[in-house]
């Protein structure tokens, strides 16, 4: 008989440069998912891989001084990288898409054209909002305080020549999708998507970008690439084959039984995705599920704001196995959660090393003590048995309700009840009383330590999706064989052969001394931010004394831009419009170019000297001069603009 299918898909990730925690969190829950599914005996796949094209990777290649592939492979395949972090957390995915893939770029050209000939994409020009590190366009009414909905950065006006997609078109299907089905989930994320984007009218979509060349061609309009998201979302069928000939599953696996996303991306998957899957006339995925984020200090974590959780030192320090249970022990999946070292290391003493690692290393060692590691065929049962062996029984049965629902919380939660009761149960039959008259008791205390490891057999098959090492070690340990450690044999109280042998193995979970780990972890972070500061060279300070009077006599001004372009002919040069109070505009050159975009700048407070005389630069006037601190890095001098609060007016003094 066929096997039942199952397709499971993280979002592709943008190769950071700075890894943290919150990256793995997402890939550790699909891959328990999947490791589920193949438990339970589903033909999986589970893809997931990297979104390398955009505008912000093409600007941080630029500042890195390489190609933008160059830039992109090393985060990917260069060590620590994306490739190396799953083999860390014991990623099992199947299939590894990058979009820079030849296969994915040349499908992507084709759904470009099919959907511009069917008249959903049609060209026009894009004036409006731009969040480069979301890669979203953005309304006015949309910005929350005049910035980005999502990730609250500031946001640059953009105006180009560019493809839309009739987003509008497929508002009504999209609505309907939405509030009377279940394809998206938690339902909370609904509301959300319906109230703040489908109900104030859905406008068409910016499909291509003309300001910048790193992404997928429109090989039929020149000069225009892909607008990242389509790029990025038609990965989950490119991956199996869709429009290409590298792989040859797209009609065995799709649609996606569930897409996994963060929070942050809900839109665009359950908007815009399914909108453009409509247009192509292709199945919709059975779900979306958008969970929530891993909060540090109250804040999503991010490189930006320099609060980023190193998963290498943590799986260093504790285990992987550990840490992939921390995660989805600690944090309803839908939810945010505070993350917090303390909470990872309270987790592993009490759930893993208390109760999980005290229950394997007792049942065992007094297995050895008492029967020499194997046990006596002969059993007798007592009252006391039944409440355990009921709940091992019927344990599978409400683990399965809770993975079904993507509830991983819940169903470690269910086994940890019986952890719990197993180890009470220890303590009701007192095994060392018993072993005192071996004669008299010693088939009931063979009774007691089979039940034990018939609990801890059912158990470790369970906890297999999230933590698949110690679970064959736990599997290993207590004598269970092949066929008694499958999904089957976890719904069947007695599956280990009556005289199973153990063998005692080291301690999975050793219990950690908090003070020391905690203090250790502070000394790694404050390492760790040390060695990511750059190498930088300060200009010396002059000897030559400035008296205080010729000092005075220069007049720093906060001054607001009002426009900003590059200079012609000029690589180094950017010419500035200026509101320095006086209701004349200042123009004033500036040789920043090469450390700025003109747009970048728009709308923001600089500092100037305004009663500099004027001077001639390739050809222009230029009235003053904008203040910037310099220094070396890396070898190379570098210009950042003293940049001033947005609340002080134009023409304020500065002193």
């Amino acid at each position: 008989m066929e096997r039942k299918r199952f397709y499971i898909t993280t979002p592709i990730y943008y190769p950071s440069d700075k890894l943290h925690i919150g990256h793995t969190y997402c890939t550790v829950a699909t891959d328990a998912m999947a490791r589920y599914k193949r438990l339970c005996g589903y033909d999986v796949l589970f893809l997931t891989g990297t979104d390398e094209h955009g505008q912000k990777i093409e600007d941080k290649a630029k500042e890195a001084g390489v190609t933008p592939k160059e830039f992109v492979d090393k985060i990917v395949t260069g060590e620590r990288g994306v490739l190396d972090l799953w083999k860390l957390m014991n990623i099992s995915n199947d299939r590894f898409i990058r979009t820079t893939d030849d296969y994915h770029v040349s499908a992507i050209q084709k759904i470009f054209k099919k959907m511009y000939e069917k008249g959903d994409i049609y060209k026009g020009e894009y004036v409006g909002k731009y969040c480069k590190p979301c890669e979203s366009f953005w309304t006015e009414s949309q910005l929350v305080d005049g910035k980005c909905p999502d990730c609250g950065r500031e946001v640059q006006d953009a105006k180009e020549e560019a493809y839309f997609f009739r987003l509008s078109k497929y508002a009504d299907r999209i609505q309907h999708l939405l509030e009377d089905t279940d394809f998206l989930e938690p339902r909370s994320r609904v509301n959300e998507m319906v109230n703040n984007f489908i109900k104030p009218g859905l406008e068409d979509l910016c499909v291509s970008r003309t300001s910048f060349t790193w992404g997928v061609p429109v090989d039929f309009d020149p000069g225009h690439v892909v607008y990242v998201w389509v790029d990025a979302l038609f990965n989950y069928t490119t991956a199996l084959g869709f429009l290409n000939d590298k792989y040859d599953d797209y009609e065995k696996f799709w649609p996606a039984d569930v897409h996994f996303v963060g929070k942050e991306i809900v839109r665009f998957h359950s908007i815009i995705w399914p909108a453009m899957l409509m247009s192509m006339d292709m199945p919709l995925p059975k779900k979306v599920f958008g969970h929530g984020w891993l909060l540090l200090d109250g804040g999503k974590m991010s490189k930006s704001k320099g609060n980023v959780v190193d998963p290498y030192i943590l799986a260093e320090r504790f285990g992987v196995d550990a840490l992939r249970f921390f995660l989805l022990r600690t944090f309803p999946f839908g939810s945010d959660g505070n993350f917090s070292n303390e909470a990872l290391i309270n987790t592993i003493n009490v759930d893993l090393a208390n109760d999980l690692g005290n229950l394997l290393s007792r049942t065992v060692s007094m297995v050895g003590k008492y029967f020499g590691g194997t046990l006596p065929k002969e059993r007798q049962a007592d009252a006391l048995d039944e409440e355990l062996t009921a709940m091992v029984s019927a344990l599978r049965g409400r683990y399965e309700e809770q993975m079904e629902h993507y509830a991983f919380q819940n169903a470690l939660s269910e086994i940890f009840k019986v952890i719990s009761r197993a180890n009470k149960y220890i303590d009701e039959n007192a095994p060392w009383v018993l072993a005192k008259d071996m004669e008299a008791n010693g088939v009931r205390l063979a009774t007691v330590m089979y039940n034990l490891l018939e609990t801890l057999r059912v158990c470790a098959i369970l906890l297999t999706p999230f933590i698949p090492t110690s679970a064959a070690e736990i599997l290993r340990q207590i004598g269970a064989c092949d066929t008694c450690s499958t999904w089957e044999s976890a719904a069947v109280f007695g599956s280990l052969p009556a005289d199973v042998t153990v063998t005692r193995g080291d301690n999975l979970f050793p219990r950690i001394d908090a003070a020391k780990e905690l203090e250790e972890l502070e000394k790694a972070a404050e390492e760790a931010k040390k060695a990511a500061l750059p190498a930088l060279e300060l200009e010396p300070q002059l000897e030559e004394k400035v008296d205080f009077d010729t000092f005075c006599k220069s007049d720093f001004r906060a001054v607001k831009v009002k426009a900003c372009e590059n200079v012609k002919k000029s690589n180094k040069l950017l010419k500035f419009t200026l509101d320095d109070g006086t209701g004349v505009d200042r123009q004033i050159l500036s040789g920043i170019a090469m450390y700025y975009k003109p747009e970048e700048l728009v709308g923001k407070t600089l500092m100037a000297i305004v009663n500099l005389p004027p001077r001639k630069m390739m050809g222009q006037e230029s009235c003053g001069m904008l203040i910037s601190a310099v220094h070396t890095e890396k070898g190379e001098e570098r210009l950042n603009l003293i940049m001033l609060d947005d609340k002080i007016p134009a023409g304020a003094k500065m002193c």
